[in-house]
């Protein structure tokens, strides 16, 4: 079995079936991030002891007859702001680490444990999730698998990067403007955000609780769907986390491998301008595949964008107040700058973002609705505007205009956090080229539906996550 290239779901019926032991698993992927961290620079923290110790737990449980669970051996890893007990919970920052370690795992985590998952460390990414290129000031920057002078996006870099490396199979992330998808989608991955508040936050450290959303990395469809159905569910600890009943995708993608009565458009308008042709090229080619011809106008995504950057400045330089007072010069100075512009932007403007905020999220779900004549299921359009810039690279051309490549990576992918619809990046592998990704976006809390798209064009081997 190549475990370098072998998805989550794979792992575990092999460690199930007793094909391989967990240890083997676990200290198999323990050698490849020895092997590659120093080149990609994922982990910032590798828990061996801890990990071996899990797996040999595992591989006891099966001995004596007893069922594992459902990623029964499958090593896994975190972005550094979910909080692993025994460590120091980063969020990428020189000052948290100096803070005392978790006394308790983040849910997200703890779920997967009890699933039988082997957590085997934390992942480097943007000082407070505040980018989208996971330069780290304080721990490095994370190099991209498919080509180490280019970055892995952000701020989940790690995360992103250490699926693609084939480190491990199973990483998770936080996305509040984009965070997942954008990495996935340079990376060559699957990145996956649920409904606003769909998935507990419990213990991880948030940037801006209006946006934060957390969810998966992985290497294919059933995956994603399998770590979304294990995550699911309301949790007492956070209470944004929805009290909906969770929902079995898996069945969803296993019982209907197609797309019979879902209705999909493509993305036009604002989604179609400033990216290179690639990336809509890339668009078109899903599209095709779909015998999709059909598109929609999403009103007003510029302004949600602005919008969104106004509650995201707003919220996550307030969490920092304390510290850019006291202690200024142990800040990333870009994340520093972006903080103290965030702090002086008046309370009136983020009033008007919000209000903006429920206007726009009630003219969006008006496409997905059945009573008018959208009724649209699936939207797809491009998650990133270009392919992955180079380490340090500081400007982009889109359109004729120069830009900043750190503001910019998040054009496609902001307007649709901002008002917590659910979204897929899926992976485009282009022959001797960087990869892109496609977004699939659903009305809240129809992950199934996305999940199916996917699976469809999955099987026909229209997309694929690389290993590299």
């Amino acid at each position: 079995m190549n475990l370098e290239r072998a998805d989550a779901t794979a792992t575990a019926d092999a460690v199930r079936n007793g094909k391989i032991s967990a240890v083997e698993v676990t200290q198999a992927a323990l050698n490849r991030i020895t092997a590659r961290q120093q080149e990609l620079n994922c982990f910032t923290e590798v828990t061996v002891t801890a990990a071996l110790a899990a797996a040999k737990r595992i591989d006891n449980e099966i001995a004596a007859g007893k069922d594992p669970g459902m990623l029964a051996g499958v090593p896994f890893a975190v972005k550094n702001l979910y909080d692993i007990a025994g460590l120091t919970t980063l969020a990428g920052a020189k000052i948290n680490a100096e803070n005392p370690p978790a006394i308790q795992d983040a849910t997200a985590i703890a779920k997967l444990k009890q699933a039988g998952a082997i957590l085997v460390g934390a992942l480097n990414m943007d000082e407070y999730a505040y980018g989208f290129v996971t330069e780290n000031f304080h721990y490095g920057a994370t190099h991209n698998p498919h080509d180490l002078k280019r970055i892995a996006g952000g701020s989940s870099g790690g995360s992103a990067a250490a699926v693609a490396g084939g480190l491990v199979p199973l990483t998770l992330g936080s996305d509040t403007n984009g965070s997942i998808r954008v990495p996935a989608a340079l990376c060559g991955i699957f990145g996956f955000k649920p409904t606003y508040g769909r998935l507990s936050r419990a213990g991880v450290a948030l940037f801006s609780s209006s946006l934060d959303h957390v969810g998966p990395f992985t290497r294919s469809v059933r995956d994603i769907a399998t770590v979304f159905d294990l995550l699911q569910g309301e949790d007492e600890r956070d209470p944004i986390c929805t009290k909906r009943p969770p929902i079995e995708t898996r069945n969803s993608i296993n019982i209907k491998p197609n797309i019979d009565g879902i209705r999909i458009a493509i993305a036009d308008d604002y989604f179609t301008k400033k990216a290179v042709p690639e990336a809509l090229e890339a668009v078109h080619h899903v599209a095709k595949a779909l015998n999709v011809s059909e598109h929609v106008t999403i009103p007003e995504a510029e302004r949600a964008r602005a919008a969104a950057y106004i509650i995201t400045a707003s919220e996550g330089s307030n969490l920092h107040l304390d510290d850019l007072r006291k202690r200024p010069q142990d800040f990333d100075p870009a994340t520093r700058d972006r903080f103290l512009a965030g702090a002086l932007i008046p309370g009136i403007w983020y009033i008007q973002a919000q209000r903006f905020r429920t206007w726009y999220r009630d003219r969006v779900r008006e496409i997905f609705s059945k009573n008018n004549h959208h009724g649209i299921d699936v939207i797809l359009a491009p998650t990133t505007p270009i392919t992955a810039p180079k380490i340090g690279q500081q400007t982009m051309v889109l359109d004729g205009e120069e830009i900043l490549v750190r503001p910019h990576l998040g054009l496609f992918t902001q307007p649709l956090s901002f008002i917590g619809l659910p979204v897929l990046s899926i992976p485009i592998q282009r022959p001797n080229a960087l990869p892109l990704g496609v977004q699939l976006i659903a009305a809240p809390y129809h992950e199934e539906l996305i999940l199916r798209v996917a699976a469809v064009l999955e099987k026909a081997g229209v997309i694929s996550a690389a290993v590299v």
